[in-house]
């Protein structure tokens, strides 16, 4: 990132991407170890959540649809209640085990990103080695953000189902009740993307500033705005980028018997491909993006109390990025 910071603030749309681009080429080395560490195993797991979810939810179906050609009250009939308790069992268990498994791959790639980065910004040597040290001090960090955004989330779910229950009980049935549907929906969709952005860039706040947690979630929603739109287009990008990889392998690997076991194979490589350079690609945005709020908002951060904070990483205990030091200070903007 060879750019002034008060240059940043004037990166747009494709400003942002050739950055992006531009950090990994330059650094290719350190972010494809990142990416064989930690990219690679969580796109793996990503990709094979959608298979092997598909088929234990397939064998529940097909007891289900046996169960209701079945009378009640006969030996096949409880032999397949049985079976089908434990397929279902089965079934939640590995959801929960591949949210576990995901949820901390993320973090700790994003962490690796980040602190990767920030270290490059800052003209600090770094190493594959060095960042894997430093993960997991950072790690908890990003635990803690993300807990609050859960919650956020979890409070912002409960609240749009209330609205929907008062909708469907007063005017769900009447002429006007379409048209209010409709707006509910978009008003839900519109906070969602929202609540998204807003964490993705508390994550970033949560490795490179003192706050964690709700926060960051405050400091990154002061930072986004005058970037939002920007912000929201390469969100929607890449989400649909996201949902190509996932739809195609979903049609060519999942459902794609009839196409051979070969060419399954070799589409589901393609996707492996593409969706963990989407994953790396997506990081990288996320955290320039950081850096292009803090340049338009004139918030100049100091490279050598940066580099200074990051050294801390490495000697011991992590001890929080102070907001005078790094977080900025005010310069003039001509």
């Amino acid at each position: 990132m060879d750019r002034e910071q008060e240059e940043m603030q004037f990166i747009g749309l494709f400003g942002i991407y050739k950055e992006a681009y531009k950090v990994i080429y330059t650094w290719r080395k350190i972010f494809s170890q990142i990416t064989l560490a930690l990219i690679l195993p969580l796109s793996f797991i990503f990709l094979a959540h959608i298979e092997i979810s598909n088929f234990l939810f397939s064998k529940i179906i097909h007891t289900h649809r046996e169960l209701d050609h079945t009378r009640a009250g006969t030996p096949k009939f409880h032999r397949l209640s049985h079976l089908m308790s434990s397929e279902r069992t089965y079934y939640w268990l590995f959801e929960a085990l591949y949210f576990t498994f995901f949820l901390i791959l993320s973090l700790l790639s994003t962490a690796a990103v980040v602190y990767t980065i920030a270290c490059i910004y800052t003209g600090k040597e770094v190493s594959f080695k060095k960042v894997i040290s430093v993960v997991p001090k950072v790690w908890k960090r990003l635990m803690v953000t993300f807990l609050c955004s859960f919650v956020a989330f979890f409070a912002y779910n409960v609240v749009a189902f209330i609205v929907l229950v008062i909708w469907a009980v007063s005017i769900g049935n009447t002429i006007l009740g379409l048209p209010f549907f409709i707006l509910i929906l978009i008003s839900y969709l519109v906070g969602f993307v929202y609540m998204t952005i807003i964490w993705h860039l508390a994550s970033v706040v949560s490795v490179l500033e003192e706050s964690c947690g709700f926060g960051a979630v405050v400091k990154s929603h002061g930072l986004i705005k005058g970037k939002m739109c920007v912000a929201i287009v390469i969100f929607f990008k890449l989400i649909f980028s996201l949902v190509i990889i996932e739809r195609a392998f979903q049609v060519l690997v999942v459902h794609g018997r009839s196409i051979g076991m070969v060419n399954r194979v070799s589409y589901g490589i393609v996707c492996f491909l593409l969706l963990f350079k989407l994953i790396l690609f997506g990081l990288v945005i996320q955290t320039v993006i950081y850096f292009v709020c803090k340049s338009y908002h004139h918030e100049n951060i100091d490279k050598s109390a940066l580099s200074g904070h990051l050294e801390v990483y490495d000697l011991g205990e992590y001890v929080p990025l102070k907001a005078k030091d790094v977080q900025l200070e005010q310069y003039d903007h001509v």
